[in-house]
């Protein structure tokens, strides 16, 4: 979560990095409470990316733009919260 975190200023470099290792960690957590945070870290990447695209091809078009903006900045809060919200749940030892 926290490579998710820190990967707004590194052009999400460190965010591809985490979906990476989450890949592959994913056998190894079977079954455990962190199971569920590699399944949501993996889910909120792929989620994120193909949203971003959508959101920045639209930005390219003058009506997409009314469409485009929103639905970017509807994204970053969204994957803050995830990310956040991840973090929170692993600090704490729970499943996310």
């Amino acid at each position: 979560w926290v490579l998710f975190l820190v990967g707004w200023p590194t052009l999400h470099l460190a965010t591809v990095g985490g979906v990476i290792l989450a890949y592959i960690q994913r056998d190894d957590v079977r079954g455990s409470i962190w199971e569920s945070h590699y399944e949501a870290l993996i889910n909120t990447f792929w989620t994120g990316l193909v949203v971003g695209v959508v959101g920045v091809v639209a930005c390219i078009t003058v009506v997409g733009v009314i469409v485009g903006i929103p639905l970017l900045i509807g994204l970053v809060i969204w994957f803050l919260y995830r990310s956040i919200r991840g973090l929170i749940h692993a600090i704490e030892n729970r499943a996310y």
